[in-house]
């Protein structure tokens, strides 16, 4: 008998099926071991030697290879194709030959691009040996990774308060999006104006033609800088009576195909057709690529979507064109297959591109087996592939320059015809920016040189310039690759860590920074200036792939990088908390305090709240804000962001007065508190606080009137009787916002929901939703592997999340639960199990260590208190009773206190 080691469950079943009774597959689930995350996992002085750790769930799975290779004559690792498929393997062997359960075992390395019957059994028909570059590039990517985020991190606790960690790749990753944020903030619009005048042939179609020069001068952007401007261009073209056209030019253009999808090109593109964050996308290409059950047998559907190439193989290319031929025809197929080379160096460059196992296996049949989003992404990779071996498209360009009134002026029209779609009938790529370079299709007439037109109208628009957009997963992941940062496979982890470490958030899918992102950045740009460099930190991505060339030692890689960081650390270590703020105030000043060009003598830190006060930056336990100098006397406080950027918050500096409540007679107003703006009735006094209620999320404060604070301060209202118990129903905002409430059963308004105007109807079904204590029933999942119990997935106070025996774990945020399978749900309870017991682990640890000690010093300070209270209490009683007084009962209470002490 032979074992096969492979990552997942999933990819187990469908390569057991392949292989037959011969073999026994097991999953590894991933890692058997890891570093442990502590300081000197990876010792620098010795030569960077690495500590490896098997937690719990490996060791259950070492178990189960180690009792299936008694009764077998080799061990096959058929892990992923790629470094980190390497490594698994490598960890395998290691740990094995540690325990010496490989005597007189062979073992060997097989690969596979694709989970086919053929492909798995060619590749147990080659096998190889594991590839030692591979290992050390990911030795050295790991201890580089560990180096940076144990060595860093702790200085940025240390220095700036309420910052999580930072790692090598995302620290980069982070300041791309606070330089896009800081660009948006400082951006100045400028206005600039725009002349079209529609034209038209006789008895022809009118179309239009822009303004390009006047008065013999060619016009820039801002030639038309105001309405003035603009208004006079007007006046000149009206006043014009001949339009001709001065010259025509027609070319026809030929745009080729794109090629087909490498990880990073299916990341973009999937998050702006498919709206798709990078983990989502990976998670459900893995699913597609490990085997989908297709009328009985399981089938991988994509090869191994893990790679930086763009060609495919022969076989391919020749399934891809018999399609085409079938389905558009002959006149769609170009003379020759196309062959795509890729740019990138390293060692995942031999990979085909992602495409489809099998072609003919076309969407619309595979599509009743799959969840929604593995229809929705099974279909783009396969349209992108059979697109790249398609004819080109061939498309007119038209341009016409029209002269008036003898070169007085001259406009431009511009125009395209598709001549033929060619690859554009199947598959054109999303964009960023709808109107991002938008193909202009406009069909002009025909026209000839010295033609005389028609003037119909002239059309004068106003516009202003608009800063750089936010990045997008999809802009971000291009920008990333542009720049040689970080590996494709890797940016949807990157992604993920910043958001869960709150140093971003997605908003309408645009990355915002948030107030401790941007500190981090700042901080490590002042301080760790070469080592958040793109050049630095692209130039180190190429070290580790010329490792895994073979071209390079690792070793020396490491000690290169370390020597000057290590040094770098060391200085900032001796950093004083005040010289950190200095610095971080005099780089994010300009930001926050930018100077209003109306008022150029205007000092924008000059607080407004007390007249006097410098504002500046100010760290607390949760971050940074901006503060007043003056303080304690001036509580002035405000979030890091621009004055005026935001929604009238951040002006809402003393108590605005709204007016009367007409029932009380006392004053309302709008102030703004530690947790934001809220309204309040009448003035804080000794004996009870005034009512108080904070505006709704979304309730910019500008547009807060009386009318509306008294709606906001009657607050909780009853909105109707529950339809079966008849008890009231109310809605009212509390500590976590706006909710309805029947009887001490609360729920959550949610997004859309209106706290003044929710009714009965809604306010019922919202509590019907509420979980049942205990947790409702939830979806049944399957069985789990090990021993055969139930897994079912819940809706959750939190979110989802997955349930076996007492074991919970939450569904990862971008997950869908609507297709949330079982083996990703093992996987899940498998990393919540792990960390359980380690957390559990540690607390045993240190409740022992520490639990000896307290009783050393704590047992005679007891025994002692214990005999001079009994020695104060007996003297005290004597006394007592001598004076023919009555304290006894004192005297025994005082004993008791200090024998608790």
């Amino acid at each position: 008998m032979n074992v096969v080691v492979v990552e997942s469950p999933a990819k187990a079943k469908t390569i057991n099926r392949y292989l037959g009774g011969d073999y026994k597959v097991l999953a590894s689930y991933g890692h058997v071991r890891d570093l442990p995350a502590k300081d000197g996992s990876v010792d620098p002085e010795r030569d960077f030697e690495m500590l490896w750790e098997v937690d719990a769930r490996g060791e259950k799975r070492i178990k189960e290879i180690a009792a299936a290779l008694k009764q077998a004559d080799a061990l096959y690792l058929a892990t992923d194709p790629d470094r980190e498929g390497e490594a698994i393997s490598w960890h395998i062997t290691e740990e094995l030959s540690r325990r010496r359960l490989l005597k007189g075992k062979s073992v060997k390395r097989v690969v596979f691009n694709e989970v086919t019957k053929g492909a798995v059994r060619d590749a147990f028909s080659h096998p190889r040996d594991l590839d030692q570059a591979l290992i050390q590039a990911y030795l050295a990517r790991r201890a580089l990774d560990y180096l940076v985020g144990f060595t860093l991190s702790p200085v940025l606790w240390r220095k700036l308060p309420g910052s999580r960690s930072a790692g090598r790749v995302q620290s980069v990753a982070l300041r791309l999006i606070c330089e896009r944020e800081a660009e948006i903030e400082v951006f100045q619009p400028q206005e600039y104006w725009t002349l079209d005048v529609e034209l038209a042939k006789a008895d022809e179609t009118a179309f239009r033609a822009r303004l390009t020069h006047l008065g013999g001068e060619k016009l820039d952007k801002f030639s038309l800088g105001n309405e003035a401007a603009a208004k006079a261009a007007v006046a000149r073209l009206e006043a014009a009576q001949d339009f001709r056209v001065l010259s025509v030019e027609s070319k026809e253009t030929r745009r080729n195909p794109y090629p087909p999808f490498t990880t990073s090109t299916l990341q973009q593109e999937a998050s702006r057709k498919l709206r798709f964050g990078a983990t989502k996308t990976m998670r459900t290409a893995q699913r597609l690529y490990e085997g989908v059950d297709i009328g009985g047998e399981t089938q991988g559907l994509i090869t191994y979507m893990r790679t930086d190439g763009v060609q495919i193989s022969q076989d391919a290319i020749s399934a891809a064109r018999a399609v085409i031929d079938d389905t558009f025809g002959e006149a769609y197929l170009p003379a020759s297959p196309r062959i795509y080379k890729s740019k990138a160096k390293n060692a995942q460059e031999a990979h085909e591109a992602i495409r489809p196992t099998d072609l003919s296996r076309r969407p619309q049949e595979v599509r009743r087996y799959l969840s929604a989003d593995e229809a929705a992404l099974y279909e783009l990779i396969w349209t992108r592939t059979l697109a790249s071996q398609m004819a080109a498209a061939r498309i007119e360009q038209v341009g016409v320059d029209i002269a008036v009134d003898r070169e007085a002026a001259v406009l431009r029209a511009t125009g395209s015809v598709v001549m033929f779609d060619g690859f554009l009938k199947l598959y054109q790529e999303g964009r960023d920016d709808p109107g991002e370079n938008g193909d202009d299709d406009r069909r002009l007439p025909p026209l000839l040189q010295d033609e005389r037109l028609d003037r119909r109208g002239l059309y004068p628009e106003q516009h202003f310039t608009q800063p750089p957009p936010r990045y997008s997963e999809a802009s971000l992941v291009k920008r990333l690759e542009e720049l040689g940062i970080g590996r494709p496979s890797t940016y949807a982890s990157i992604l993920q860590v910043l958001q869960d470490r709150d140093y971003v958030r997605l908003d309408k899918r645009r990355f915002l920074p948030e107030d401790r992102g941007r500190l981090v950045t700042a901080f490590l740009s002042n301080f760790f200036t070469r080592y958040v460099e793109y050049n630095f930190t692209a130039d180190l991505e190429s070290q580790l792939d010329d490792i895994s060339a073979g071209s390079a030692a690792w070793t020396d890689v490491l000690e290169k990088f370390w020597r000057a960081f290590a040094a770098a650390v060391a200085d900032t270590k001796k950093l004083s908390i005040t010289e950190v703020i200095d610095a971080l105030d005099a780089a994010l000043g300009p930001h926050f305090f930018p100077r209003n060009a109306d008022e150029p003598d205007k000092d924008p830190r000059r607080c407004q709240a007390c007249g006097d006060g410098r504002l500046g930056l100010r760290l607390g336990k949760t971050g940074g804000f901006i503060g007043c100098s003056n303080y304690p006397e001036c509580r002035y406080t405000r979030p890091l962001a621009v004055p005026g950027s935001g929604d009238g918050e951040d002006e809402l500096l003393q108590p605005r007065s709204l007016g009367q409540d007409p029932e009380s007679g006392q004053e309302v107003s709008l102030r703004k508190g530690p947790y934001g703006p809220y309204v309040q009735l009448g003035e804080s006094g000794k004996e009870e606080k005034p009512k108080r209620v904070s505006l709704p999320k979304g309730q910019a404060p500008a547009e807060v009137d009386l009318p509306l604070a008294l709606k906001l301060l009657a607050l909780p209202r009853v909105v109707g009787p529950d339809p079966e118990s008849g008890k009231p129903i109310y809605a009212g905002i509390g500590r976590f916002g706006p909710y309805v409430r029947l009887g001490t059963t609360y729920r959550s308004l949610q997004a859309g929901d209106d706290v003044l105007s929710v009714g009965l109807n809604r306010a019922v079904a919202l509590l019907a939703e509420t979980p049942k204590k205990g947790g409702a029933a939830g979806r049944d999942l399957g069985k789990h592997p090990d021993d055969e119990k139930p897994i079912t997935l819940h809706a959750g106070r939190y979110g989802p999340y997955v349930k076996h025996g007492r074991l919970n774990a939450s569904l990862p945020r971008d997950a869908n639960p609507d297709s949330f399978s079982l083996d990703e749900a093992v996987a899940l309870l498998e990393t919540a199990k792990a960390r359980k017991a380690s957390n559990k682990g540690g607390g045993r640890t240190k409740k022992a260590a520490m639990k000896p000690a307290a009783k050393t010093a704590k047992k005679p300070a007891r025994k002692a208190a214990k005999k001079t209270a009994r020695k104060t209490a007996r003297k005290t009683a004597r006394k007592t009773a001598a004076r023919g007084k009555t304290g006894a009962g004192k005297t025994a209470g005082s004993s008791d206190a200090a024998s608790d002490a």
